[in-house]
């Protein structure tokens, strides 16, 4: 499921995933939570033992059988069916496919009894043209909703872009780019979604994070205008960075926020987020809108905007001159200096980042397309990130592009045996684990527990350390078929790995790196922060 995750995610097409029984679907069940949560299109078979008691095999059919078997996962799926024949059966698959291929995307399920699977067909059966049963375009912009929006583009004297939620499609892409530009708007992006605006562009004006950074609060603080395109959790980035309970005392700013998630929001999972106070509420797909807004700017010959001498006066992050840091002897590099380290290993390459770890910094990034970088774990889940690097690579496998997932050595440790899934099929990918031997996000979480409560926060390593023994990542990798080599611990051995490991990749091959680095989280530091702000 997370391989079939990752492949969505890239491709924006539904992978059809085969899940064995009640069983199958319970262990799935979590994996399946983050397409939903991420919008990622997915088809999912599954099976209950046989419906009539009489054809139950003894012991291990009445196991295998569950009644209402979908109810496990219903609550964040788009749609599931039982259908009660093979003619039925025809129609569910259809109906599966248009409803998992309508935005917003999200995994369908279709559960087929296992008798009726082992019964003989009793007629011919029918198999229509696929094509007469797609998914529909998206709905376009009512016109009204077209002209508030630019009346309020016209009107803003400091415009900011969300970009959240959009296409992995260049020429959407190229889009956005052009309207950022045409109505001189600030860009901010979000580290939780895949790549959505150039990272090194003039206007994207602070880093990518995944809650608002002192920069990005800076600029929602002076914006007089929000754009969300699909902005996931608007109302918290508001409450964040204005510190209001933005439901209950809503922003003073005018908003637009274009979604269409709201059709798809139910009462179970609370992935919908906080309720937004919005000005101008479209339903529809970002893209759709950007297309039909250029579209009329394009027919009023509306000239680039000039560039605002506020915004002038904000220096661009990407510019910063980012110093690595200087470990103690005998101590591995920080996550700051692999994130550096990676940085710069992937200038100029056509790289793509699967997932990377959740508290990657956000300097470091520099996306130059839609298929730079395909998000973080909608659904905060475990284990999903060798799945997800494997079906990224398996999306681009016919490309130039080389795919990276860069994970955590906890999330490696739940999800290794994805690698042999690589190796077997010929998948050529690079795993990265960020290795800090431990499980730091609820370390840390431990330690403010402890402060609130006034208890030891030297014991917050209690159930979250990877060691004692230490495990050999390496080991487990070679085991599955990859190439790898002996950990490293500094950026010069990480640099020359990731160069040797480039290479294999790009002769069709697999590689891991077990890059050894300090407990803690990737903050540039004093130095860092001020050479940024000073640039």
């Amino acid at each position: 499921v997370s391989i079939a995750d990752g492949y969505g995610k890239v491709t924006e097409e539904p992978m059809a995933v085969a899940l064995h029984a009640n069983v199958g679907l319970m262990h799935a069940a979590m994996p399946i939570f983050n397409p939903w949560c991420d919008r990622t299109p997915m088809i999912i078979f599954g099976a209950t033992g046989p419906v009539d008691a009489h054809r139950r095999r003894p012991w291990i059919d009445w196991i295998h059988t569950a009644k209402d078997q979908a109810s496990i996962i219903r609550d964040y799926t788009k749609w599931d069916g039982q259908p009660g024949s093979p003619q039925a059966a025809v129609e569910s698959v259809l109906r599966a496919n248009q409803i998992t291929r309508t935005p917003p995307y999200g995994p369908v399920y279709i559960c087929l009894d296992a008798g009726l699977q082992e019964a003989p067909l009793t007629e011919e059966l029918a198999v229509p043209d696929a094509a007469r049963f797609t998914a529909p375009p998206s709905p376009a912009v009512p016109k009204d909703s077209l002209q508030k929006a630019l009346t309020a583009i016209n009107q803003a004297k400091f415009p900011l872009i969300l970009m959240g939620r959009v296409s992995r499609n260049q020429p959407d892409w190229d889009n956005r780019v052009r309207f950022a530009e045409t109505i001189g708007a600030a860009v901010l992006t979000s580290s939780n979604d895949p790549a959505s605006f150039p990272t090194t562009h003039a206007l994207h004006l602070a880093a990518p994070c995944v809650r608002p950074s002192k920069d990005a609060t800076a600029l929602i603080e002076r914006a007089d205008l929000i754009i969300s395109l699909d902005w996931l959790d608007l109302a918290g980035v508001f409450r964040l960075s204005l510190g209001n309970a933005q439901t209950q005392v809503p922003t003073d700013k005018t908003v637009i926020h274009v979604s269409l998630d709201s059709v798809r929001t139910n009462g179970w999972s609370m992935d919908h987020q906080a309720l937004a106070a919005v000005d101008i509420p479209i339903l529809a797909e970002p893209d759709q809108f950007v297309a039909q807004i250029l579209e009329e700017l394009d027919a009023k010959k509306t000239p680039k905007a000039k560039a605002r001498p506020e915004m002038k006066e904000i220096p661009h992050w990407n510019n910063a001159t980012l110093s690595k840091s200087s470990p103690a002897p005998g101590q591995p590099m920080t996550l700051w200096d692999m994130a550096m380290t990676i940085r710069e290993f992937a200038k100029g390459k056509p790289v793509t980042f699967a997932p990377l770890p959740i508290a990657w910094p956000g300097e470091p990034y520099e996306f130059d397309g839609p298929l730079s970088f395909m998000g973080n774990d909608g659904g905060g889940a475990v284990g999903t990130g060798p799945g997800h690097s494997i079906g990224a690579a398996l999306a681009l496998k016919e490309s130039d592009r080389i795919t990276v997932g860069v994970i955590g050595d906890g999330d490696y440790l739940m999800g290794v045996n994805a690698l042999w899934t690589a190796s077997h099929f010929e998948i050529p990918v690079m795993i990265v684990a960020a290795d800090n031997r431990s499980y730091y996000n609820d370390e840390m979480h431990q330690e403010r527990v402890a402060q609130m409560r006034d208890r030891p926060p030297q014991n917050r390593w209690i159930g979250q350390r990877i060691d004692n023994p230490r495990v050999d990542l390496v080991a487990m990798a070679r085991a599955q078929g990859f190439e790898s080599e002996e950990p490293v611990s500094t950026s010069e051995a990480l640099s020359a790995a990731l160069k040797r490991g480039a290479e294999i990749v790009a002769n069709g091959g697999r590689y891991f790196i077990d890059s050894l680095v300090q407990p803690g989280y990737a903050d540039a530091g004093p130095d860092q922060r001020a050479a940024v702000g000073k640039k």
